[in-house]
């Protein structure tokens, strides 16, 4: 079946069909993305220039940017009148935290 050999749903071949018959090579032509883009293009500059800085400019020990890190950074800001009141705790990176080494128990 052609749907399974594109990795398409048969619904999507249905419509192509449909817009061969009725259009030909014209009925084809995308007519551009079913979604509008979920970041304006503002906010995509700011983003684009925090994740230059790099993840340490933003509390990351490594220099590695996931996919849960860079969603930290399209967060609005935590209103200032709210951090001081404690309505709300500010979004912090986790950290790894090194504890320093006890005395052994071995010998005591």
């Amino acid at each position: 079946m052609l749907s399974g050999g594109l990795r398409v749903s048969e619904r999507s071949v249905e419509q192509w069909r449909r817009n061969w018959r009725e259009g030909g090579m014209e009925g084809l032509k995308s007519k551009g993305p079913s979604k509008l883009p979920k970041l304006s293009d503002e906010r995509f500059d700011v983003l684009e220039k925090e994740l230059a800085k790099g993840p340490a400019a933003h509390g990351w020990e490594d220099q590695r940017w996931t996919l849960e890190r860079v969603s930290t950074l399209d967060r609005p800001p935590v209103p200032d009148q709210l951090l001081h009141r404690g309505s709300v705790a500010a979004p912090a990176p986790p950290r790894l935290v090194l504890a320093e080494p006890g005395p052994s128990c071995a010998g005591t």
